[in-house]
């Protein structure tokens, strides 16, 4: 195949854009990319009974949250019927297709029949030699499969699939109300787009024959073919919401980085060496379907928390304070549309990222930051804030007051000079002042605490905690 590289990435808005789906996307964009190809989002939405806009806003914002930019499109199925039904009058006009008039009901008493004989349950070509309409009838269109023979699909992942062409049955590609039908439109705009490789999950091979007669009609250059295998749960099971969650955006919401989750689902299935993580530069020029395997991807949430923290670790502080603001907001920390210093909040973010995995976990650290007050764990309360604490936060509240300079070098110096004072160990001091001002016993070095928390604050706190006795 000499055809410039084109692929397409082409849900159904029936749902949101799940992890499975997503991973096909990536996929298709990688492949793009790699090959210096155009990638094609296209929308098919002939299900109209369970087609949504809502959906397809959903699937299209996930798209672009992950950062997988499309060339050509979104496209949608549903404007383009008249484009199927000219395709459908040309196997009709060169007789590679008829009008079925079997109804419904005839056609599940047939089903119903075989089953019960024992035989698989097909299409028994009765119109397909018709050379008149039956009267008083709505028509269906089916296209003629061939009868005898076999389908090879040299598939760039599975390698070679055999279909006996006697399986295959006459299938409708436009209904009696005048709709196409999926396997159909596929094809349609696959030889409309000039789509040169079909990568899609592997829940679809069983499509892959009916569609390759479906190209061969038209004599078109059948595209090559990619199978991905399906994701399972860690029972090994098909991927599902009881695994967790499932819906890509649901990972937005649960503080996930986009290119942390890019970097977990390449390697669901594809693999470079030992490399874990990698730059989106070093995905496009790495990626190859050769490296894809031919078994199930388990998904393991905690391998995709780990890789988010490493995102989260090796990102500017400046670019976490924007990602991070709107969980500020959902955590009710800061109100929608607050002001904050994003060059303070950066100061804030880089001495917490190392402790976060999520940016969930990261605006609820920023809390003892950013709160005018804070909640005081009750048993931190208890060991830290006895009465002979408050005597030393007393005397440090005193020190911290004549501070000019309230940086965490001068800050550090009041601290020893504090403890040389009373003859103690500087995390005598440090860990009832780090309850005082987080209300917690971890976080970043105090020194650097306080200095971001700013005096005011620091001096606030340190107050409360020494008027509450101990």
């Amino acid at each position: 195949m000499n055809r410039p590289v084109k692929v397409r990435f082409a849900p159904s808005p029936t749902g949101h854009l799940h992890i499975g789906g997503a991973r096909t996307a990536l996929f298709n964009w990688l492949f793009a990319r790699c090959r210096k190809g155009t990638f094609v989002l296209r929308i098919e939405d002939t299900d109209t009974s369970r087609s949504t806009d809502e959906y397809i806003e959903a699937i299209i914002k996930g798209i672009e949250w992950l950062g997988l930019q499309w060339d050509e499109g979104p496209f949608r199925q549903t404007t383009r019927f008249d484009v199927y039904r000219n395709y459908v009058d040309k196997l009709l006009k060169t007789g590679k297709a008829y009008y079925c008039y079997c109804t419904p009901e005839e056609l599940q008493q047939r089903r119903e029949e075989a089953l019960a004989q024992g035989r698989t349950p097909k299409y028994d070509n009765r119109c397909r030699h018709l050379k008149e309409p039956l009267p008083g009838r709505a028509a269906a269109v089916r296209f003629m499969m061939p009868q005898e023979g076999r389908t090879i699909v040299n598939d760039l992942i599975k390698g070679t699939i055999e279909f006996e062409n006697n399986i295959l049955e006459d299938m409708v590609i436009l209904r009696s109300d005048g709709t196409p039908t999926y396997n159909f439109v596929v094809v349609v705009d696959d030889i409309d787009m000039q789509i040169t490789h079909v990568i899609r999950g592997d829940d679809h091979v069983n499509n892959t024959p009916k569609q390759i007669h479906i190209y061969k009609a038209f004599g078109w250059e059948i595209p090559e073919f990619a199978h991905l295998p399906m994701i399972l749960g860690a029972d090994k099971t098909r991927l599902s919401k009881r695994h967790g969650a499932t819906s890509v955006m649901a990972y937005q919401d649960m503080g996930y980085l986009p290119d942390a989750l890019v970097n977990y689902l390449v390697r669901l299935g594809w693999a470079y060496g030992d490399q874990e993580v990698f730059t989106r530069e070093e995905l496009v020029n790495y990626f190859s379907l050769e490296s894809v395997g031919k078994s199930a991807a388990v998904f393991n949430p905690e391998k995709l928390l780990w890789l988010n923290s490493q995102y989260i670790n090796g990102s500017a502080p400046e670019a976490l304070a924007v990602a991070v603001r709107p969980f500020l907001v959902s955590e009710g920390i800061i109100p929608e549309g607050g002001q904050l210093d994003m060059q303070w909040l950066s100061k804030a973010v880089l001495s917490l990222k190392e402790r976060s995995r999520t940016l969930v976990e990261l605006a609820h650290s920023l809390r003892y930051y950013i709160l005018d007050s804070i909640e005081i764990d009750p048993k931190a309360r208890d060991k830290f804030l006895k009465p002979e604490h408050i005597q030393l936060l007393s005397e440090l509240h005193e020190l911290l007051s004549g501070i000019a300079d309230f940086s965490a070098p001068e800050i550090e110096k009041a601290f020893i000079s504090l403890a040389e004072k009373h003859e103690l160990k500087l995390g005598a001091i440090a860990q009832p002042a780090r309850v005082a001002i987080t209300g917690t016993t971890a976080s970043p070095g105090i020194f650097e605490v306080m200095e971001v928390v700013g005096k005011e604050k620091v001096l606030k706190r340190l107050s409360r905690a020494i008027q509450s006795k101990g």
